[in-house]
């Protein structure tokens, strides 16, 4: 999980699943199978404190310079407005389009995204990846 601008927390998800379990060293095996459970639930946990949100779908080859791009930032602003967090799938496109108008209007803008090889990454306009 990526956290950007007020979004941040200290340490990271496996230093605070180590500092709170306290294992030995030894215990790759249980500590590694606990890091990858506790990757899903701390973006299960991220998305439960959103609040109210919107998912925007749209995608990833809508052109910066298209109409359709205008129209996402449009209405990634108009929701945060209205206290919607947005979320996309964090790439580009009308995906980021809606991000970038969330973030502009000063709402939270999330990205559930996946690594692909040969693919973008997120969206600079994410604040929760």
């Amino acid at each position: 999980m990526v956290r950007r601008r007020g979004q941040v927390q200290t340490g990271t998800t496996d230093q605070r699943l180590l500092d709170s379990h306290g294992r030995p060293t030894g215990c790759t095996a249980t500590v590694a199978g606990d890091a990858i459970q506790s990757e899903f639930v701390e973006g299960f946990g991220a998305l439960a404190e959103l609040g109210p949100a919107v998912s925007v779908f749209g995608s990833a080859r809508t052109p910066a310079d298209s109409p359709g791009y205008a129209t996402g930032v449009r209405i990634g602003r108009a929701l945060a407005e209205a206290n919607f967090a947005v979320i996309t799938g964090g790439g580009p496109g009308a995906m980021e389009a809606a991000n970038k108008g969330a973030l502009e209007a000063g709402g939270v803008s999330v990205g559930l995204g996946i690594e692909l090889p040969f693919e973008q990454g997120l969206n600079p306009y994410v604040d929760i990846a």
